[in-house]
């Protein structure tokens, strides 16, 4: 079975290290700014001292917790200091997962305070890496630093963060008013425009009592998961609500940091019915399902998967695959459909990296034809990593050093080297038909990818499938959160042998 860390745990991980900058405390005891300065208003709501910590829950299992703090910088008046901590853990397969990141960020902090700086410190999988960054109006200059390597500097677009966006819910109940602002992701370094609304207030039980708790709700351009907080009057978050698969509750430290024992895929994982028939396996294609818990946001036609939508919440879902039309085929290098978003070299992606760049033009050589360039590429990175579950990286270069991964590592690796060679790619963020050694038939979450060699056509550097078979089941792209939701909800009821209310494809 495929054991990626990104499609039960991580890409939850995303959501939270999203939310986090918006969900910040300061301790109520910190000192303030003289009264003749003006206070930004995350300095003026109560909150609890010394930060706050939560566990995380998963299906109602404890993967993890989180810590967040802010307070002004000791010493200085007019700088506020914001601290997030996340850590997850979890077994994946036969062996534990685990992920910290911590980010400290230094804002102005009279109103609308820019933001000066940032620390973030991952450790665990998918790398060990420190990001020191610094803003000033000409650019966020970054510095990268890794164990063994030499340190990297690179320059991106200055951050527009606020010192507001460092708590965006508590501002939002304050003013009673929706807050707009943008954050800088820690891990991809680009800027996403961050949503929060103050909703009514409601009555629910903490601690065995009934009290009346503010709320705010938050959403990212990038994630798209409403995130909602819940306060006491005193201040206290005392819940955060990440869709319906994963809360955060409020707990002492030390209760925070007793985890459960989950096994990821088993807790994850959508049982089918019964197996799916042969013909998935083929290319051409088909599989033909009934599904439950599938958002009218998701059931948009592709040339890959069809919708009809049944009585009480149903839907047929038909998945096929081919393979891409000769007449569209197109010569090197090829023109993105999307405007060029697909061919861009990023801090993750890293397709200018002269490494990549050098193994891309030695797979593709002289070959013109941009989808026999692309098999190249897929078959080169499917032959040559290691399928390795606990030797994660979020760089393609990182990658490209060790040559060992899961699902991610290949889908990021072939991605870069794609895009290298001037043939649009993504990856795609779905599940995958796997009937594992206890005989069950089940989906699995999974990464793949899809490149546009004059038409779009999916391919799996993971299982070495130049055309991604009607296994493949799609919600997502580039390892966006928006999908989480669907963990734990998503349900296949029913198997069959052909589409019965939409016809043959």
């Amino acid at each position: 079975m495929t054991r990626s860390r990104s499609h039960a745990l991580w890409m939850l991980a995303a959501t939270l290290l999203c939310a986090a900058p918006v969900l910040a405390q300061a301790p109520a005891s910190a000192a303030r700014p003289a009264a003749s300065s003006p206070l930004s208003d995350v300095l003026k709501v109560p909150r609890p001292k010394g930060g706050e910590w939560l566990g995380l829950y998963l299906m109602d299992k404890k993967v993890g917790y989180f810590f967040t703090n802010v307070a002004l910088v000791p010493g200085r008046k007019d700088q506020v200091r914001a601290v997030t901590e996340l850590v997850f853990k979890a077994t994946v397969g036969s062996k534990l997962s685990e992920r910290v990141h911590r980010e400290e960020r230094v804002y102005e902090a009279k109103p609308g305070g820019r933001l000066l700086s940032f620390v973030v410190d991952q450790r665990g999988d998918g790398g060990t890496q420190r990001l020191e960054a610094t803003n000033t109006s000409s650019g966020l200059k970054v510095v990268r630093k890794r164990p063994g390597q030499p340190d990297e500097v690179l320059t991106v677009a200055a951050s527009a963060e606020k010192t507001e966006d460092a708590d965006q819910a508590r501002v939002a109940i304050l003013r009673k008013a929706v807050v707009e602002g943008v954050v800088t992701d820690g891990t991809d370094l680009e800027g996403y425009k961050i949503t929060t609304t103050a909703e009514p207030a409601e009555e629910r039980m903490v601690r065995g009592v009934k009290v009346r708790l503010s709320r705010a709700q938050t959403i990212s351009e990038k994630e798209k998961v409403p995130v909602t907080a819940y306060f006491t009057e005193d201040g206290e978050m005392v819940e955060v609500d990440f869709g319906q698969t994963m809360k955060a509750r409020a707990e002492p430290e030390t209760v925070a940091k007793r985890l459960d024992t989950v096994e990821v895929f088993a807790l994850t994982r959508i049982v089918l019915p019964k197996k799916l028939p042969v013909e998935a396996r083929a290319v051409p294609g088909r599989a033909v399902m009934v599904m439950t818990g599938l958002p009218e946001k998701f059931q948009q036609d592709t040339y890959r998967q069809k919708y009809v939508k049944l009585p009480d919440g149903r839907v047929e879902v038909t998945l096929l695959s081919d393979f891409p039309k000769a007449s569209n085929l197109k010569p090197l290098p090829v023109t993105d459909p999307d405007g060029g978003e697909n061919l861009k070299s990023t801090i993750i992606v890293e397709s200018d990296n002269a490494d990549i760049r050098k193994l891309s033009k030695t797979l593709v050589g002289s070959e013109k034809d941009a989808y026999t360039a692309a098999k190249k590429v897929v078959t080169w990175v499917a032959t040559n990593l290691a399928k390795d579950y606990g030797a994660s990286a979020d760089r393609a270069s990182d990658v490209l050093r060790q040559k060992k991964g899961d699902c991610t590592e290949h889908s990021l690796l072939a991605v870069a080297l794609l895009r290298a060679a001037g043939i649009p790619a993504r990856r795609i963020d779905g599940v995958v038909y796997i009937v594992n050694d206890d005989g069950v038939p089940a989906f699995y979450w999974h990464e793949w990818i899809e490149a546009y060699v004059g038409e779009w056509t999916q391919m799996d550097p993971t299982f070495h499938q130049l055309v991604a078979d009607a296994t493949h089941f799609g919600v997502g792209k580039e390892g966006n959160a928006e999908i989480t939701p669907l963990i734990g909800q998503l349900k296949v009821v029913e198997v069959k042998d052909k589409p019965s209310t939409a016809g043959k494809p």
